[in-house]
């Protein structure tokens, strides 16, 4: 990452990182044909994410009633769980034109 990205010294801007979880779990429903945009995300921050390592991100439904659907997302250094997300998506319509969340 550039150091433009970085927060306070050595560290991954929390903003990023939220930016990361939310187009994981974004393109985990494009993956699966669904057309939806954030509702809800809730970012928890155990661990810093230092500058210059290497992430692992990966996203996953934990439920799926359309309109609504519900996610989970993970930012790894190594084999440790720094960040996770939840989220909630609402689908939009075929045209694009409107939101569906009911």
């Amino acid at each position: 990452m550039p150091a433009t990205t970085e927060g306070y010294g050595g560290i991954l801007h929390g903003g990023i990182t939220a930016a990361l979880l939310d187009s994981a779990m974004t393109h985990c429903l494009f993956h699966r044909g669904v057309r939806a945009v954030t509702a809800d995300l809730r970012v928890r921050y155990p661990h810093p994410v230092p500058m210059g390592i290497r992430i692992g991100l990966r996203a996953w439904v934990t439920e799926a009633r359309a309109p609504l659907y519900r996610l989970k997302a993970e930012l790894t250094g190594g084999d440790r769980v720094l960040v996770w997300a939840q989220a909630t998506f609402c689908e939009v319509s075929a045209d694009g034109a409107a939101i569906v969340c009911s």
